[in-house]
């Protein structure tokens, strides 16, 4: 009694803790960038060209700079940090106009005055191709040639304010009025007194703004900078130049916008698809286990408590693959209580009592639980470490989900147990049993199954290979997709077309049966400013919103696809050297052998589909080994406790009676959660289809494996009789 009331403490403080990180849920619950719309942006400060002294700290200050000019733009809550040496991450959740983002980050902003040369002879030599020297041939606003100065006069450095105002004189027409400090008012002066009559460029970053013809010495410090704006681009600019010059260039590596309908969108298929997989998993867990699984019931909804309340308290954001990562959980935490459940029943079926049986089935119970955990979480680590953004989200959601549904299942439930029967409420345990007890040789069917597998695998990696770079997504082969919602209907020849107008006529295009008024547009580099134009032109029409942008440059592709494969392969190794220590090593490489046929089986089938290789498609395959181990164990766990009890037989005998007595539970707990996959592809959405696709393969594939290549492989390798 005095264990159980420290317990029911334990419960109780968990569970405040839980309310209070959840409500109120819209304060308390960050929406990451795919969900509430936005733009992640990775920038490279391109130093290349900088004195060694200034290449030290430039990537500093572009971070300062570029946080200046996000703060003046009004961006709600964004993240800005740095990453490694020369990197710069942006979040800007709930930007709709990427354009205007990019631009307002990446402009280098060097403001310069260049006095243009009056010589119309060098102006004729230059133009004939013959540049003097320290003089640059450039075109002005109004599309003319000036032959301007190389050297600045005077430079942006000293500029103290920057401001829109507008022009009287011509229809209110905005422009930027800027302000010098002292030291640049005196340098102002001196070069307008000196050159009167003579005409000054104002350059911003290499281009001629305006050329106006200096009049008068202006002693004040003060200038204009015109050039047709609009009250938007005059803002923008004068953010721009308040916030100062970056020290260098700034490249785009990678880029993932995502439209607020898409957001929207994603938001409600989540939600359902958590909905609909959650009820079908809690009827079943009622219907098949009664009593036992009202209990189960209770702590699924627990689960489902505490992993939102504690990612609240840690100020997590949740992602799509998060709620991807939420769902799947609700389908593992099942695996717990069935391991549970289904060990009472063989201690209810030797005749013992209720209490007797509830408190060995835990105890036996507990370790398979945890070294079926474990490993999942082992995957969940790597996929932390070495994923980006929203895999994040999925791997800490999954991980959270885990510790959660482990809790659930050993603390919670136990002491519901204890409570009902000390109540003498819950007098006797009644389930459910639709696998009978089976006696299959699934040992001798094992050459068979080898041969089955061969092929598929063959096949399968065969259209992997021919496919090529045609397996890989953005993430990997590098690009821009840019994904558009039309008004009406849309035809990919029309859009092709349109695009060849531009040169883009090999660009790949896509459109999903189920959705005519949209497309996906792959190209090598970033157009999609120009795509957008071309269409905005040829399709008056027809409006269109802008539903996700995804720009990997071909740097940080490779870079993906080798933290994809490294991550892969460091967790199967991790998976590996936990099952030796917990068994030995013979298990660990047999169990992994079978994770590999699974992984292997599922890309061949994502390659015979049509479907393409990204972040979210290697979570998924993470997911699946991590996943598929834990039957795995289950079964090792069940052989250990047989060759302890029984004295006589051979290791295939042993093993074909382990998988029988494992048969039931591994086929419920699979069904269970396959439950919440199906629910994830048929109403998870678009962006989560693939995600939901690899998972039903390989988790099938999980079942076929543990049974005919993970245990018979132990007999391959140990013929003799103990």
């Amino acid at each position: 009694m005095r264990n159980l009331k420290w317990k029911i403490i334990l419960i109780s403080a968990v569970l405040v803790l839980a309310l209070y990180g959840v409500l109120p849920v819209k304060e308390k619950i960050n929406l990451g960038l795919d969900l509430q719309g936005g733009m992640h942006l990775v920038l490279q400060v391109d130093t290349d060209k900088l004195p060694e002294k200034q290449r030290e700290d430039a990537t500093e200050r572009a971070l300062e700079v570029i946080r200046n000019r996000i703060d003046q733009f009004g961006v709600k809550e964004p993240v800005i940090s740095r990453q490694g040496k020369t990197g710069i991450v942006v979040q800007l959740p709930g930007i709709t106009d990427r354009q205007r983002a990019l631009d307002l980050i990446g402009k280098t902003a060097l403001l310069e005055f260049k006095l243009v040369s009056d010589d119309l002879e060098l102006l004729k030599q230059a133009r004939e191709g013959s540049v003097p020297e320290g003089y640059e041939l450039k075109k002005d606003d109004r599309d003319s040639d000036l032959l301007i100065r190389g050297e600045a006069s005077l430079t942006g450095d000293t500029l103290v304010d920057a401001v829109v105002k507008f022009d009287q004189s011509r229809f209110n027409e905005p422009y930027v009025g800027i302000t010098l400090d002292q030291k640049g008012a005196e340098v102002f002066a001196k070069v307008t007194g000196d050159n009167v009559g003579k005409k000054l460029a104002i350059v911003l970053d290499g281009v001629i703004q305006s050329a106006p013809v200096i009049k008068e010495r202006i002693p004040r410090g003060e200038a204009q900078i015109t050039g047709n704006f609009s009250v938007t681009e005059a803002g923008d600019l004068a953010i721009i130049l308040r916030a100062g010059a970056l020290p260098a260039p700034i490249k785009v590596e990678e880029e993932r916008t995502i439209g607020p309908l898409l957001g929207q969108d994603s938001i409600r298929a989540g939600v359902r698809a958590t909905i609909i997989g959650g009820l079908l998993v809690l009827g079943f867990m009622l219907v098949y286990y009664f009593a036992a699984g009202l209990i189960a019931n209770v702590a699924l909804v627990l689960n489902l408590l505490f992993i939102l309340g504690f990612m609240g308290l840690f100020n997590a954001t949740l992602t799509l693959p998060g709620i991807a990562g939420l769902i799947l959980t609700i389908g593992m935490a099942v695996d717990a209580n069935v391991l549970i459940n289904e060990r009472i029943r063989e201690e209810l079926k030797v005749g013992k009592s209720l209490r007797a049986a509830v408190a060995a089935g835990y105890h036996k119970a507990f370790n398979t639980i945890l070294d079926a955990n474990v490993t999942t979480i082992a995957a969940a680590v790597i996929l932390f470490r070495f994923g980006t953004g929203p895999i994040k989200g999925f791997a800490i959601t999954l991980t959270m989900g885990i510790a959660a549904s482990m809790f659930t299942a050993l603390v919670v439930t136990r002491v519901i147990f204890d409570l009902l029967m000390d109540a003498k409420i819950l007098t006797k345990l009644s389930m459910l049993k639709l696998f009978p007890e089976t006696k299959i040789d699934f040992i001798g069917k094992r050459r068979f199954c080898y041969a089955i597998s061969a092929l598929l695998l063959i096949a399968g990696l065969f259209a992997f290979w021919q496919r090529g770079e045609r397996n890989y997504g953005v993430d990997f082969s590098g690009g821009t997709v840019v994904e558009y919602a039309f008004q009406k209907d849309i035809r990919i020849d029309e859009v092709r077309g349109i695009l060849s107008e531009i040169g883009l006529g090999e660009a790949a295009i896509q459109q999903f049966k189920d959705r005519p008024k949209q497309i996906a547009i792959k190209t090598k580099k970033d157009r999609s400013t120009d795509i957008e134009s071309i269409l905005k032109k040829k399709l008056p029409g027809n409006s269109f919103a802008v539903l996700r942008v995804e720009t990997v440059g071909p740097a940080v592709g490779r870079l993906l696809k080798k933290n994809a494969t490294w991550s892969m392969l460091l967790g199967l190794l991790v998976i590996m050297i936990y099952v030796a220590i917990r068994f030995n090593l013979k298990y660990g490489i047999a169990g992994v052998i079978a994770l590999l046929h699974d992984v292997f089986l599922t890309m061949g089938v994502l390659a015979l589909t049509q479907r393409q290789f990204n972040l979210t498609i290697v979570a998924g395959l993470l997911t699946i080994a991590g996943y598929s181990i834990n039957d795995s164990v289950v079964v090792y766990v069940r052989i250990r406790e047989n060759l302890k009890l029984l004295k006589k037989g051979t290791l295939k005998e042993i093993i074909n009676l382990s998988i029988n007595q494992t048969l039931s539970r591994t086929v419920i707990t699979t069904l269970t959660t396959l439950l919440v996959v199906v629910s994830l592809f048929l109403f998870g959405g678009k962006v989560l289809n693939d995600f939901a696709f690899c998972l039903l393969i390989g988790f099938i594939s999980g079942i076929y494996s543990t049974t005919f290549i993970a245990t018979p492989l132990l007999v391959a390798w140990e013929r003799r009789k103990r």
